[in-house]
């Protein structure tokens, strides 16, 4: 006969390297912690082939004008709006192309939030309400993959045709076996039995920062480890764009101010540009050519530069 440790969620259960942790002197503390989170990345690490298949789902559906929308609760919640939240500063993404739907919304705090957990109706309404349809991704973020208001968006969103993907932590779970693409870290219990704000939050931001960040650069947000979507607003950002011109095509910093007016501020534009000696206009049409990729806009540029010169 199972034992009732036994039907709780692996997220759920009591860890047996901390059933003493109210007698650890604050150095043992921290260290079992230590331990245990350095058991984080090889469990992520193990699935390294779901995260490239979403990455690849996401780049697919952004390409086509789609939406990357998150779904989550309590923690989970919000750490997918963290991620989507830092898309637009990083990526220069319009703030609709990634979003994140938070059980109780965006302000709740703790408290108010945490009856919302358990109304698949507002799950479901949540993705009418965003008329998620067959141009989208809905990614759904839960630790135990049991969450009523994750899962019910994620069936809902299928059901609308949408592309979905589970980010949870316990293998077999309803969420994971909802969603077409499932990212399982299996990270075990935790050093206080339940906090999934622990290993599993940990695991979750790992996962959302290799999807946001891997699909952006699959769709050209990214020369080589440079960010070229920075948009020159303010001193600081300038003086950024500047430097990462100076990186991207070997000029000094005089000189990428220059290329920078000339390209409008555009970064991108200013780096082709700047790399292959043609007009803004050219760079303008190579960059749409490559699919907004740099590297491949340098490349035709280039190419038809010197056979313009021949």
């Amino acid at each position: 006969m199972m034992s009732e440790e036994t039907l709780l969620p692996l997220t759920e259960q009591r860890n047996p390297r901390t059933m003493e942790l109210d007698t650890m002197s604050p150095e043992q503390l921290v260290r079992v912690m230590n331990e245990e989170d350095a058991t984080v990345a090889p469990a992520v690490a193990r699935e390294i082939r779901p995260i490239a298949a979403a990455v690849e789902r996401i780049a697919q559906i952004l390409r086509q004008g789609g939406r990357l929308i998150y779904v989550g609760a309590g923690t989970s919640g919000r750490l997918a709006l963290l991620d989507a939240l830092e898309c637009p500063p990083t990526f220069n993404a319009d703030p609709q192309q990634v979003q994140a739907i938070v059980a109780g919304g965006t302000g709740s705090d703790v408290s108010s939030s945490a009856e919302f957990e358990d109304r698949a109706d507002l799950g479901r309404e949540a993705m009418v309400e965003r008329a998620v349809g067959s141009n989208d991704i809905v990614i759904g973020v839960a630790a135990s993959g049991a969450t009523v208001f994750t899962l019910a968006a994620v069936e809902e969103a299928h059901r609308r045709g949408a592309a979905t993907v589970a980010v949870c932590c316990v293998p077999g779970s309803p969420l994971a076996r909802a969603a077409e693409i499932a990212i399982v870290p299996a990270v075990g219990p935790e050093v206080l039995a339940g906090s999934t704000r622990l290993k599993a939050g940990t695991a979750q931001k790992m996962v959302l920062n290799m999807l946001s960040t891997g699909a952006m650069v699959r769709v050209g947000k990214a020369y080589g480890n440079l960010m070229v979507e920075v948009q020159p607003r303010n001193r600081k950002l300038q003086a950024r764009a500047e430097r990462i011109l100076m990186e991207a095509a070997g000029v000094t910093g005089e000189e990428a101010a220059q290329w920078l007016r000339r390209a409008d501020g555009n970064l991108k534009v200013a780096i082709v540009m700047a790399s292959s000696g043609v007009d803004r206009g050219a760079a303008v049409r190579g960059i749409a050519a490559a699919g907004g990729q740099v590297r491949g806009a340098i490349a035709a540029a280039t190419a038809e530069r010197r056979g313009g010169v021949r």
